[in-house]
């Protein structure tokens, strides 16, 4: 049973009456992205016929059909890819490298080192023919950011000297100290890359980032955008998927691996069909914008207490995580599992951290959702390596992330919080 004290109570409750200004600004950029939304539904003409599910190949799939349309509507691009048959962010991103790229191409990533389970998709394993980048001759390259943003120079130096198939962002911080790369930067950047090397396909990898601001990175000049259905834009009911929205000749290429040159994008069945997909989608604008006050209150709260978080109150947010630097791994430990055990699912268990697929350190993980790895519903990771950061995100509504926060930090700051006066 999750009991509170009246001491963490008032202190968080204290730190909240800091917060509300910034909530009124994502209470505004919710209003305008839940217009988008709901405007993309009635473009398309969503009925109850397109609710049933397709068996087989799929084709003629309406379902399907008006998905991806709705998708493509609210990102501003030609066409979409939305489908349960990308079963996850890294899932999703690997068939779109693996669709775009050919032997000796270059990739460039100039947001730093991506997140862990991608370097697997990029470099192989050691020793091992698993069908990476490396594998099929695809050549890679990256430039780190400085100070949370873009090396500009460096990069227009790099693209005027090499012929780059591929500009590569990931948006959200992964398991960096960092912010997530914002809108504006991102725009800056790409006027940038378009006027030296109009060629190169610009590639952002959007999970936890989408309805963050009020654009997306296909509304400023990314070709194509990416991301998880059991991140921010299944709004905690998709059961999985992933999609994929850029331009027409993009996505049939990529369409053309995940299901064959033969069948490309007309094929896929899905028997459950599309409701969830899309009522997570539509709820998603909402969803995203507790998730982010849910963030902005763990950051105001553990600032407080002396520990360095990400976002600042005065930071653009453009994902939905809150870093925090323990600097220990015994604190590090306690507050995730606090958080588990202020979770609806699973909240009797005791987390361990564990050696886990696609990872290099040993990963403590809570996550007591209703999908597995849903990272729109309430969860706080971290790898157990130095300086400590534990990585918090989503919760379903403000309620249950307050609660959770509120039980974390009386658990694991009691000293602390019963010394404030």
């Amino acid at each position: 049973m999750i009991l509170l004290n009246n001491k963490a109570q008032q202190f968080v409750e204290t730190n909240e009456q800091l917060c509300l200004e910034r909530f009124k600004q994502i209470d505004q950029i919710e209003l305008t992205n839940q217009l988008k939304v709901l405007n993309a539904f009635n473009k398309a003409g969503l009925a109850e016929r397109h609710f049933i599910g397709s068996f087989g190949y799929g084709h003629g799939d309406i379902g399907k059909e008006i998905t991806n349309e709705i998708f493509a509507t609210i990102f501003n691009t030609e066409s979409a890819i939305a489908s349960p048959m990308l079963t996850c962010g890294t899932a999703t991103i690997s068939h779109t490298l693996l669709g775009l790229l050919r032997p000796n191409d270059l990739m460039l990533c100039v947001s730093g080192t991506p997140y862990d389970t991608l370097k697997d998709v990029l470099f192989g394993v050691e020793g091992e023919d698993n069908g990476s980048l490396k594998d099929l001759g695809i050549k890679y390259d990256q430039i780190d950011l400085i100070n949370n943003d873009f090396n500009y120079d460096e990069i227009i130096k790099y693209l005027t000297l090499h012929n780059v198939k591929m500009l590569y962002v990931q948006r959200s911080r992964g398991y960096e100290w960092r912010n997530a790369i914002n809108i504006a930067q991102m725009e800056k950047l790409f006027k940038l890359v378009r006027n030296t090397s109009p060629n190169t396909i610009i590639v952002v990898d959007n999970c936890y980032g989408e309805f963050v601001e009020t654009k997306e990175p296909t509304d400023v000049g990314a070709d194509i955008a990416m991301g998880s259905m059991i991140k921010n834009i299944g709004g905690g009911i998709a059961p999985t998927g992933g999609y994929v929205v850029g331009n027409t000749k993009l996505i049939n290429m990529i369409a053309c691996h995940l299901f064959s040159p033969a069948l490309g994008i007309d094929s896929g069945s899905y028997s459950e069909g599309y409701k969830l997909i899309l009522q997570g989608l539509f709820v998603a604008p909402h969803i995203v914008s507790q998730a982010k006050k849910v963030a902005v209150l763990t950051s105001q709260c553990l600032n407080s207490l002396g520990y360095q978080t990400i976002p600042s109150k005065d930071d653009v947010m453009s994902d939905i995580v809150c870093s925090i630097k323990f600097g220990e791994p015994n604190t590090l430990i306690k507050f995730c599992r606090c958080i588990q055990n202020a979770s609806p699912v699973d909240g009797n268990t005791l987390l361990e951290p564990s050696d886990m697929a696609g990872y290099e350190d040993k990963i403590i993980m809570a996550s007591g959702s209703f999908n597995q790895g849903s990272s729109i519903e309430l969860s706080c990771d971290a790898p157990i390596r130095k300086p400590f950061i534990g990585y918090l995100q989503g919760s379903l509504s403000y309620a249950h992330g307050k609660i959770a926060l509120t039980y974390a930090l009386q658990r694991t700051f009691e000293e602390m919080l019963y010394n404030l006066t």
